[in-house]
């Protein structure tokens, strides 16, 4: 079974999950999974497609937003945010390793002005380094502040 790591109350991430990994999701009252790893990185890897019916069986909401490498867009950061804010109950994203999971709702939070050094806190609790998007991190709260255009 796939290890679920708490960032802060209700968000969890994980790396690649398994169709088996979801009663163990739903134990945890997890409503929603994201998915943020594109189908055929890796041959070994379930589809997306595999996982949300699992995911839609248990009653559980799935929402995919890939990220490619390290390539996080400001489209995928407003899909995050809005999947976070429209989640009904604990959230599980995953990816390869969860770190894209863990960056991406980084940078979400950081969107909706909560101060960057508690979220690298919370991503370091959970054992993921947050120090390559520091500084997009300072810049959204900055914005999120009305401290820049």
């Amino acid at each position: 079974m796939t290890q679920f790591r708490g960032l802060a109350p209700g968000m969890l991430v994980a790396p690649q999950i398994a169709p088996e990994d979801i009663a163990a999701a739903k134990a945890v009252g997890v409503g929603l999974i994201i998915n943020n790893r594109p189908d055929g990185e890796s041959p070994d890897q379930p589809d997306g497609s595999t996982i949300e019916a699992a995911a839609r069986a248990a009653g559980i909401a799935y929402r995919a937003i890939p990220v490619s490498g390290m390539m996080v867009g400001e489209s995928q950061v407003a899909a995050m945010r809005d999947a976070l804010d429209s989640a009904e109950g604990p959230v599980l994203a995953y990816c390869r390793s969860g770190t894209r999971s863990t960056l991406l709702w980084s940078l979400a939070k950081a969107s909706r002005g909560e101060e960057p050094d508690a979220i690298a806190r919370a991503a370091a609790a959970a054992g993921y380094d947050i120090a390559p998007i520091r500084s997009m991190l300072d810049d959204l709260a900055a914005r999120a502040a009305g401290d820049m255009p």
